[in-house]
């Protein structure tokens, strides 16, 4: 199998990359250091495997395994880290083994075999309760490739038919989420102005009524003049009186 490595510890990736070049029959084929760099080369590279730690900056593995599920066809993930309690979410996040550090070759040869198993059945499930937990980053597919966009970029999302539009620092992309999970998800973070319309709570420079008697929201970072819909305005007030 063809694996990506993935560990915040360059010692750590060197210790598991020697540990499959002893055990042979696989190849590795990159590195990562953080979750994000591991959906992104994971994309890239075409892998079939991912070693996985947990603990990592700018994405943590646990949600990375969430964007890696979403790869079609998506590489099975085993999770290796130097603690146990994560087991339980490990598993819910569709892995297919969960290792602790030290790695012992014996376990990891045992972990290789059921991903090639998996993968070769391509019968891995399905990241049940993902919505359960809040994520970093959102993903959109773009000309058949994933991009990964930070929560914290992010100033408006807009519905539009079937899809949402996402209007962050670098532009804008398409997601097939519905607006009202992504509402439910990050709570804190957006408040809805309109049934079409959620914008983050720190992109509100303020509210402006128009000559046709109608409320626009002017925010920072944006030119868009986005409409407040009556039903959402008296809420909306309330809610920035508190920011």
């Amino acid at each position: 199998m063809k694996l990506l490595i993935v560990d915040d510890e360059p010692l750590a990736r060197q210790r598991l990359a020697a540990l499959v070049s002893e055990l042979g029959g696989h190849v590795v084929a990159g590195e990562a250091g953080n979750g994000r760099e591991a959906v992104e080369q994971a994309e890239a590279l075409g892998v079939d495997g991912v070693l996985l730690d947990i603990s990592m900056p700018v994405m943590d593995g646990l949600e990375a395994a969430h964007h890696l599920a979403a790869l079609r066809p998506p590489p099975a993930v085993i999770f290796c880290t130097a603690y146990d309690q994560h087991a339980l979410a490990a598993f819910e996040a569709a892995a297919v083994d969960y290792l602790v550090k030290p790695v012992r070759k014996e376990r990891l040869a045992e972990a290789l075999e059921r991903a090639r198993r998996h993968r070769s059945a391509q019968q891995l499930p399905a990241l049940p309760g993902a919505a359960e937990r809040r994520r970093s980053h959102l993903s959109a597919r773009l000309r058949g490739s994933l991009r990964l966009i930070p929560v914290e970029d992010i100033r408006y999302l807009q519905a539009e038919e079937k899809y949402v539009v996402v209007h962050h620092a670098r532009g804008e992309d398409l997601i097939e989420e519905s607006l009202k999970s992504l509402e439910l998800e990050f709570a804190d973070r957006f408040i809805r102005i309109h049934r079409n319309c959620l914008v983050a709570a720190d992109e509100f420079a303020e509210l402006r009524r128009g000559t046709d008697g109608q409320v626009r929201a002017i925010l920072r970072n944006s030119d868009a003049a986005l409409e407040v819909s009556r039903r959402s305005l008296p809420a909306l007030r309330e809610r920035l009186k508190h920011l």
